[in-house]
């Protein structure tokens, strides 16, 4: 991601930087001194390096391995970008990039670069690539072993380059002309109405202006009828903060405090507000969360949450409480550097982590919930600070089993859905998909010649366990107990892949889906049994439950 620093940082920056920073200040403001002597310092230790030191340095590397340690000291998020990423940082904070709009995976096995899914109406899909495909060259060039394919596919918009693919069930290369398009991810991958007159709006991030698209899915719900709102923010990683005001605003009056920036300087501390009239004041809202939604997501819910304006469901949010501004530096580099904390209408920072003060290892930990303080609500409802927004009602979320990733990991769904997909030109829209018993059958048949071989955990607790025991002097005891143990847990294949079948059939499901229907295909799938989602619709069909869970507990005498 990062790049190293040209040689004439060492040969003119840092002399005159350390020169001009320590005449600057007096040595009697203690502070500034020490700022100007430590770059003196630095200044004069990279000389002495490029002199003496026995081998020859790179001075690139070894001034941004500097760069790299000092912001290591302060947060994660504070990110340095020479003039060569700032493409990289403007896909951040707009969401969008030139390329040709499509996921891809490196094959060590095959060492090839293989296509994992194009996104809708973008360039990849619209030229007819499709998952599975396997590259082979681009504009003649030989892809064999290159791990760094993603750079070559991106590019300025409206340049074109030639892909040659292979596609399984094809007996020759394919060769295709693609123009790069400025690729917009969907801010909104999927919308629509669930049982109960239940909308569902799944939104993916807060980059770019999504509140736009926001605004229509929701207009156009309340014109299909719904009656209640499920707003999707799980696994999303935040954006513009005020986007996620704006989207707010949709449902809060005009005049509301959504989020507050406090930081060192004045420019860093502001009051963030909803300026207009709302779309909707009385309908009520379920808001999805888990690990996953970090930063302006987390001042979306918990605003909702203080104002109670709708119920949070799901798990603790991700705890990002951080705000960060891009800073110009000399010769095209641009600095994310953090500047404020951001507080929410109750009054608590959902920031979940110290950075600031690190372990001697330099790790960092979670607040302790003993040093967490009880905020309210709007109504008075109890809510604490200490990391992330905690739900209101917590989904226990269901564990995969441990042959699901191994058929992950090894390419194995994957792979069947591929075969599957040049069996079946066409399958049933994705809310009537399904995967059959006979299809279910074939996937099995595939694993067992593909010599599948995966960790079973018990097996290796079991193992580590008659380890300790022998050496402990139990074993001999306990061996005809262990020797039952072993053989009821015996490796068994068939037995594993019949008991965990709704799960893998659900992933494998998933992927055949989204083949023919693209990421909008995908969270229908997922949602057929999403228990988060299941709450949320029986919350909202519930009115006298919902308006329970936001009114204050009566006290108890």
């Amino acid at each position: 991601m990062k790049k190293f620093l040209r040689m004439r940082y060492v040969a003119i920056l840092l002399p005159v930087v350390g020169a001009i920073v320590f005449f600057s200040f007096k040595s009697g403001d203690d502070r500034n001194f020490q700022i100007a002597k430590n770059l003196d310092i630095f200044n004069s230790i990279v000389k002495e390096l490029d002199m003496f030191y026995v081998d020859t340095l790179n001075p690139d590397k070894t001034i941004r391995g500097g760069i790299d340690a000092m912001l290591y000291s302060l947060d994660p998020y504070t990110e340095y970008y020479p003039e060569e990423d700032r493409s990289e940082l403007e896909q951040m904070l707009k969401g969008s990039y030139g390329g040709i709009g499509s996921v891809i995976r490196y094959e060590p096995k095959l060492k090839r670069t293989v296509i994992v899914e194009p996104y809708e109406n973008m360039p990849a899909a619209e030229v007819g690539l499709k998952v599975g495909d396997i590259l082979l060259e681009i504009d003649g060039e030989d892809l064999t072993g290159n791990m760094n394919v993603s750079t070559m596919l991106r590019g300025q918009v409206g340049t074109s380059f030639k892909l040659k693919v292979e596609r399984p069930g094809e007996q020759k290369p394919l060769d295709f002309t693609i123009v790069r398009k400025n690729i917009q991810l969907p801010f909104i991958p999927y919308y629509g109405k669930q049982e109960n007159n239940v909308g569902y709006i799944n939104l993916s991030t807060f980059s770019g202006d999504p509140s736009k698209d926001f605004k229509n899915a929701f207009l156009d719900l309340k014109k299909q009828g719904i009656t209640s709102l499920v707003i999707d923010l799980r696994n999303n990683g935040g954006g513009l903060l005020e986007e996620a005001v704006e989207i707010a605003n949709f449902f809060l009056p005009r005049g509301k405090t959504i989020v507050t920036t406090k930081g060192k300087i004045k420019q860093a501390s502001n009051t963030y507000k909803t300026l207009r009239e709302p779309l909707d004041t009385d309908i009520p809202v379920a808001v999805l969360v888990n690990s996953g939604t970090a930063s302006a997501s987390e001042i979306l819910a918990g605003a909702l949450q203080d104002y109670d304006r709708a119920v949070i469901i799901g798990n603790r949010t991700f705890g990002k409480g951080l705000v960060q501004v891009p800073r110009t530096l000399p010769y095209g580099g641009t600095m994310k550097v953090t500047t404020s904390k951001y507080y929410i209408p109750s009054g608590r920072c959902v920031q979940a982590i110290d950075y600031k003060h690190r372990n001697p290892d330099g790790s960092v930990g979670r607040i302790p919930d003993s040093l967490t303080t009880v905020f309210h609500t709007a109504i008075g409802r109890e809510v604490r600070d200490g990391g992330g927004v905690t739900p209101d009602i917590t989904v226990e979320q269901e564990k995969l089993p441990n042959i699901l990733f191994y058929l992950v990991n090894d390419n194995l769904i994957f792979d069947y859905a591929t075969q599957y997909c040049l069996k079946h030109p066409q399958v049933a829209a994705p809310e009537k998909f399904a995967v059959a018993d006979t299809d279910y059958a074939e996937f099995k048949e595939m694993v067992k010649k593909a010599d599948f071989k995966y960790d079973q955990q018990s097996e290796k607790i079991l193992k580590n366990l008659k380890e300790m025991a022998e050496f402990e002097g139990y074993l001999t005891d306990a061996s005809e107990e262990f020797k039952a143990l072993e053989q009821k847990l015996t490796h068994n294949l068939d037995r594993d892949l019949d008991y965990f079948s709704k799960d893998i059939k659900n992933m494998i499901a998933q992927e055949i889906i989204k083949r023919y229907y693209f990421q909008r295909g995908g969270i229908i799938q997922q949602l057929k049994d999403d228990s988060d989602l299941h709450e949320a619709v029986k919350v909202l069909s519930d009115p006298a439950k919902y308006e329970e869970m936001l009114s204050v507990p009566v006290a108890k005498n």
